[in-house]
């Protein structure tokens, strides 16, 4: 993990291989940057000047300087905005530049105050994240050095810089826990890798972890997650994370994942292109077990149950095949229509465990659950949705709070029409139209009264394309979701 640090002082005289400088859209150099600009010999103003950088969103420009400061200043537009989303973007892509330069130390100048500060620290871990586990060593000629620490340099460091430092590294490091176990194959990130993970976390945070499998599943009649490890041979894990932070007895927050290490859509099997990117079909559970390393790290006065169902979906002769009917925890029978909506199944269980059994004053799930969200939504937002609006509505300002966007869509009962089934008490699946919605009504069945909301991140944990501020593969959508929502619970 990159170190994070706080120091204060001027910009110009902390010793660094690479200071970035965020900068607004503008001509004019801000005040305090003055020392600076004459380390780099007057470019730096001579390119505001000129209109070599204009600092618009996401454009950047390489300055070399000369003395005892900074060698390299890398300048970061934001556009015309300085909030804290903007800023969290400019140091991630910031960190992500650093790290592909090798520098191996960076730092970003932070006169905005304690405010945005946790955002421009978390941020620069972000963008430094790499998974180099499965490389082979490269030759020492050839080797770069990883970012290892990433220092925001501010006016001064008081109490409330301090406090911002600890949330962000428990937040940084929460962050990228759920982008490896996202971003592993399938072949190592299996459901008794993630239960190894949960319960090392459970060790090391001080939490209670659980983890039951396939024989303990089958006796607490949690046969809709069943239905869906049946073609595997790998025994799939039900964990539950419990964090106790708040008074003894006091109703938990419950952060529920949909955790499909990897999905070939079994008997309904999908198509062979792309197929490899299903390996992502965990991201809802690798976000609840990064929530918790936060929550954990962050020591938040509030109890918190995680719960994560994790499984192979695979074809084979002893698979669950269209048109079967499997008994949910709850009683209710569900008609197999298609067997790649998967997802729905392993967390019906889940949400109806959770619920009956911890009483939860909220309860919000995160999966990749269809690809209607991202016809939707594209890659940009979050679909959020569920039967509480109140928790739906908290929801939406933790993602705003996160830089995590997200937008509501309507969960109306009418679109449960869509679900009925001729032989069963609900079909997991409706027609071509509404795919997000008839699949949040689905879930609706089986939250035994909670106050609920429902994220559908498969168009938002994982990316195909560069992002300019992060490249291809895991974003860490939803953790920064789950934890501010948890955090202004805790308040």
């Amino acid at each position: 993990m990159i170190a994070l640090s706080v120091r204060a002082g001027s910009p110009a005289a902390f010793r660094v291989p690479l200071l970035a400088v965020v900068l607004p859209s503008g001509k004019w150099l801000p005040r305090g940057l003055g020392a600076l600009d004459r380390l780099t010999g007057g470019t730096l103003s001579r390119a505001l000047r000129a209109g070599d950088f204009k600092g618009n969103r996401d454009e950047t420009l390489l300055l070399y300087a000369r003395g005892r400061g900074p060698e390299r200043v890398l300048l970061v537009g934001i556009g015309p905005a300085t909030t804290p989303a903007a800023l969290s973007r400019a140091a991630t892509l910031a960190g992500r530049r650093a790290s592909a330069m090798g520098v191996g130390r960076a730092a970003i100048w932070h006169p905005q105050g304690a405010a945005s500060l946790e955002h421009v620290l978390a941020g620069g871990a972000l963008g430094a994240w790499e998974y180099r586990e499965l490389r082979s060593t490269p030759k020492p000629a050839e080797r770069k050095k990883p970012l290892a620490s990433w220092t925001a340099v501010t006016p001064k460091v008081d109490a409330e810089a301090r406090a911002a430092l600890r949330a962000a590294r428990a937040v940084a490091e929460g962050q990228n826990l759920a982008r490896t176990l996202a971003v592993m194959p399938g072949n190592l990130c299996t459901p008794e890798f993630i239960a190894k993970t949960a319960r090392d976390m459970a060790r090391r945070l001080g939490m209670t972890c659980t983890v039951r499998g396939r024989k303990e599943m089958t006796a607490l009649g949690m046969n809709s997650f069943l239905a869906v490890a049946q073609g595997t041979p790998q025994d799939p894990k039900f964990v539950l994370l419990e964090y106790r932070g708040g008074k003894q007895g006091d109703a938990p927050v419950a952060l529920v994942g949909k955790g499909i290490c990897f999905d070939t859509g079994g008997i309904s099997l999908k198509p062979a292109d792309r197929m490899e990117w299903m390996k992502f079909d965990m991201c809802g559970a690798a976000g609840v077990l990064g929530a918790m390393e936060a929550i954990a790290r962050l020591r938040l006065p509030i109890n918190v149950v995680g719960a994560v169902g994790a499984t192979t979906n695979m074809p084979s002769g002893t698979a669950v095949k269209p048109g079967d009917v499997v008994r949910a925890y709850n009683g209710k029978t569900i008609e197999v229509a298609n067997t790649d909506a998967e997802g729905r199944l392993v967390l019906a269980d889940l949400l109806s465990y959770v619920a009956r059994n911890y009483k939860p004053q909220a309860m919000v799930d995160a999966a990749t659950l269809t690809g209607a969200v991202v016809i939707a939504l594209g890659n940009i937002a979050t679909g959020v949705l569920g039967t509480d609006q109140g928790v739906v509505d908290e929801v939406l300002a933790a993602s705003k709070r996160a830089n995590e966007p997200a937008w509501q869509l309507p969960a109306w009962p009418e679109y449960r029409e869509q679900m009925k089934s001729d032989v069963a008490d609900i079909r997991n699946i409706g027609n071509r139209s509404a795919g997000v919605i008839t699949a949040t009504v689905f879930l609706a069945d089986f939250i035994e009264g909670a106050p609920w909301a429902h994220l559908d991140i498969a168009g938002t944990a994982y990316t195909e394309t560069d992002l300019t501020a992060l490249g291809r593969g895991p974003t860490g959508v939803p953790v920064r979701t789950f934890v501010e929502f948890v955090r202004e619970r805790a308040r």
